[in-house]
């Protein structure tokens, strides 16, 4: 079996363990139960890992799937691409919730802040996301900054704005906001109670009227005076006559008798 083996006066000893050369290699045990020449390819090779794989006469297929034990984790998939023993540590931990995030050998970082990146509230809000785990998705806040009672859970809250709540525009004037959405500020308009064609934008309009401008309520041989122009003080106009002065009327033409003697 081996003619290595020589004895001089005497039969040599040609037992052989055929293990001694390792045919099985790494991860597996060896085992040779006749090492006499009469019985060669009879050793048996059984994987350290799973001791119910062996095989006789050559080394066993010994695959181990480093996935079985779930290394990953809740939320995260498991790929193992080799499964023989000499490729342990290969296996690839993938998000749920973002396939592009991995992590070779071990569990991948898979929290992600749902305000984080594109904001999912938007202008005048606040993003608040209480639990970043891929296992609580859409579980974000959206908080109106102007009016914190006010939010919403998993998309943006409606965040109205009436500007006319303030009265902006005082007394002797309407206000109307058209569009109360928070990207829609200073669009309110004021208009002027006694002259609906006065409005402003974005503030109170200037609705004093001289009632004695324009077509004079007076008529000729008359001094038409305001003293209060303002549209809360209407018909306080004064009319007074010119050749005699002791003569007026307030709100309406004086009567100005002329004696042509």
């Amino acid at each position: 079996s081996d003619m290595s083996i020589t004895k001089i006066d005497g039969p040599a000893t040609c037992d052989k363990d055929e293990c001694s050369a390792d045919p099985c290699g790494a991860g597996q045990t060896c085992n040779d139960p006749n090492p006499s020449p009469a019985s060669l390819k009879d050793f048996t090779c059984t994987c350290d890992k799973d001791m119910s794989v062996k095989s006789t006469g050559t080394a066993a297929t010994c695959e181990i799937d480093e996935c079985a034990s779930s290394p990953c984790g809740m939320g995260q998939s498991c790929n193992d691409p080799d499964m023989s023993y000499g490729s342990q540590h290969d296996f690839v931990c993938t998000c749920d919730s973002d396939m592009s995030i991995t992590k070779k050998d071990g569990p991948a970082t898979c929290d992600k802040d749902e305000c984080s990146g594109a904001d999912p509230c938007g202008a005048g809000q606040t993003c608040n996301d209480p639990n970043p785990s891929p296992a609580s998705l859409k579980d974000f806040t959206c908080t109106c900054d102007k009016d914190t009672s006010v939010k919403a859970t998993g998309a943006a809250a409606t965040c109205e704005i009436d500007e006319c709540a303030s009265s902006p525009c005082g007394m002797g004037q309407s206000c109307n906001d058209p569009d109360m959405s928070y990207g829609s500020q200073h669009d309110f308009v004021c208009t002027c109670d006694s002259d609906m064609s006065i409005t402003k934008k974005d503030g109170p309009a200037t609705c004093e009227k001289d009632e004695c401008s324009g077509a004079d309520p007076c008529g000729a041989g008359q001094t038409c005076n305001d003293p209060n122009p303002s549209p809360a003080s209407l018909k306080d106009f004064t009319c007074t006559c010119d050749k005699d002065m002791s003569v007026k009327s307030t709100g309406t033409a004086a009567t100005c008798e002329i004696d042509e003697c």
